[in-house]
C-alpha cells in the first residue's frame, strides 16, 4: 500500500487524514445502483429441455453400441449371429392331437411340429417296449414312414437277439428277473432344425439317457448317458414320420457330485415318476 493522500494516516494534516489514525481506507467500485450487479437473466426453459433429449439421446446410442459388440469376438473378427431366442426357449404351443397308444401323434404340420414329434420319437424309441418284438413293433410302425417300418423290422429283431438281451441281464422276450427292473428312458434336453421345406426336415435332439439293471444282483447298473439324435422326417398321412435315424455320442457335460442312489431307489423311482409329452 502506498502512503498517497494521506492512507493509513502518516500525513501531518488532520484536514487530510481519513478514517482517523491507523485506519485503512478500502476504495469500493463505483456505485451502479445496485451492489451485486443488477438482477440476473432467468434461466431459459430450452435449456433444461435440450439437456434432457440430449442424455435420452446418450442412452440410446449406448444401447445400441451394447448390442452390436456381441457380435465380434475380441480380435474384431465377426461371429455367427447369435440364436434367436425362440430357437431356444419353449413355446407354451400344444404339441399333438392325441395319442396312439401313449405315442403322441397329430403334430403340427411346421418346423416346431416337426421338432415336436423328433423329441417325443426319441423317448418312444428309448423305451423299454423296444427290446420285446410285439411292442417294438408296434413304436417302428407308429413312429416311422410305413416304407421305412417294413425295411428296419427284419435288421432290428436280429438286433434285439437274445444274446444281445442276455448281456442286458434279461431273458429272451425281454424280461427283467424277478425282483430287479430293467431302466431305460430318453429325455430330450433340446431339438434343432437342421433343414425344413415343408414336407421334409432334419431335426436333431439332444438327449439324456437312462440305462441299465436295477437289482442286488445286477452286474449293469443304471447309469447315463449323452447323445444326439438326429431323425429325417417327411410329412406322412397327415403327420410327420421318420424315414431315417443316426445317433452320436455327446454333447457331455462334466459329471455332478451327487452321490449314486441305491438301486431300490432307483427302481422306486423309474416306477413311480412319469415321462412327459414333449413339445417345441
Amino acid at each position: 500500500m502506498s502512503h498517497e493522500d494521506g492512507y493509513g494516516g502518516y500525513e501531518d494534516e488532520p484536514t487530510r487524514r481519513v478514517g482517523g489514525t491507523g485506519q485503512t481506507r478500502t476504495r469500493l467500485p463505483e456505485p451502479t445502483g445496485d451492489p451485486y450487479g443488477g438482477p440476473r437473466r432467468p434461466a431459459r426453459a430450452s435449456r433444461g429441455l435440450v439437456t434432457v433429449v440430449g442424455v435420452v439421446v446418450l442412452l440410446i446410442a449406448a444401447i445400441a453400441f451394447a448390442n452390436q459388440g456381441g457380435d465380434e469376438e475380441p480380435g474384431g473378427e465377426a461371429k455367427g449371429p447369435a440364436p434367436r431366442a425362440e430357437s431356444t426357449t419353449p413355446t407354451g404351443v400344444r404339441p399333438v392331437d392325441g395319442k396312439n397308444a401313449g405315442i403322441p401323434s397329430g403334430f403340427a404340420h411346421d418346423e416346431q411340429g416337426a421338432q415336436s414329434a423328433a423329441a417325443n420319437f426319441a423317448v418312444a424309441l428309448g423305451s423299454d417296449g423296444m427290446f420285446k418284438k410285439d411292442s417294438r413293433h408296434f413304436i417302428v410302425d407308429t413312429v416311422y414312414t410305413p416304407e421305412a417300418a417294413k425295411r428296419l423290422k427284419g435288421p432290428q429283431d436280429e438286433a434285439y437277439s437274445a444274446a444281445f438281451l442276455s448281456r442286458l441281464g434279461l431273458d429272451a422276450n425281454g424280461d427283467a428277473p424277478q425282483g430287479s427292473a430293467f431302466v431305460t428312458r430318453a429325455v430330450p434336453v433340446g431339438t434343432r432344425i437342421e433343414s425344413f421345406n415343408g414336407t421334409r426336415a432334419k431335426v436333431a435332439v439332444w438327449y439324456t439317457g437312462l440305462i441299465g439293471m436295477s437289482g442286488p444282483k445286477s452286474t449293469d447298473p443304471v447309469r447315463t448317458l449323452w447323445k444326439t439324435w438326429t431323425f429325417n422326417l417327411a410329412w406322412s398321412g397327415n403327420d410327420w414320420k421318420i424315414t431315417a435315424d443316426n445317433q452320436q455320442d455327446g454333447p457331455a457335460p462334466v459329471p455332478g457330485d451327487v452321490p449314486a442312489s441305491t438301486s431300490d431307489d432307483i427302481s422306486k423311482a423309474v416306477q413311480e415318476y412319469g415321462g412327459f409329452t414333449y413339445a417345441r
